[in-house]
């Protein structure tokens, strides 16, 4: 068994798709995770203020969501393996980030993917501590595969 991914575009905005799975295979991989399913979908401003709005009661465009499918639950076994959930990426947002940082969009993409993920498995930073280990986690994948701040 293997891990599956899907990777769709909503947006007119052109993103590097092969980076983009590379980053995830890399990700996975480094997480030893396999026999997981989860997309990724990149949206405009808009759409993704709207989930925002709808799903979180924040009325306003934000970097990242994602709906983890086993939040708060043990993980969620099919035959095929684990169905994570779904990230969003808003793409105007990532790219405005990366300008604003001082780094590459590749890096944004990949620091907001692999932070997608890491939400998808149970990672989270309400306070302190879990901050502190989700962060921690996150910038040693984003090092490992070479994408340095």
């Amino acid at each position: 068994m293997m891990n599956n991914f899907e990777i769709f575009n909503e947006t007119d905005e052109k993103i590097d798709i092969e980076e983009e799975k590379k980053i995830i295979e890399f990700a996975l991989k480094h997480e030893n995770l396999t026999n997981v399913t989860f997309n990724v979908i990149f949206v405009d401003s808009e759409k993704i203020k709207e989930l925002n709005k709808d799903y979180r009661k924040i009325d306003r465009e934000t970097d990242v969501i994602s709906f983890a499918l086993e939040d708060g639950e043990a993980n969620i076994n099919f035959e095929f393996g684990r169905l994570l959930g779904d990230i969003y990426i808003c793409v105007p947002k990532m790219k405005a980030q990366a300008k604003e940082y001082g780094h590459s969009v590749a890096r944004e993409m990949g620091f907001l993917t692999v932070h997608g993920l890491l939400h998808l498995l149970g990672y989270d930073h309400m306070n302190k501590e879990e901050e502190k280990v989700m962060f921690t986690k996150q910038e040693e994948i984003l090092d490992a595969y070479g994408l340095k701040r």
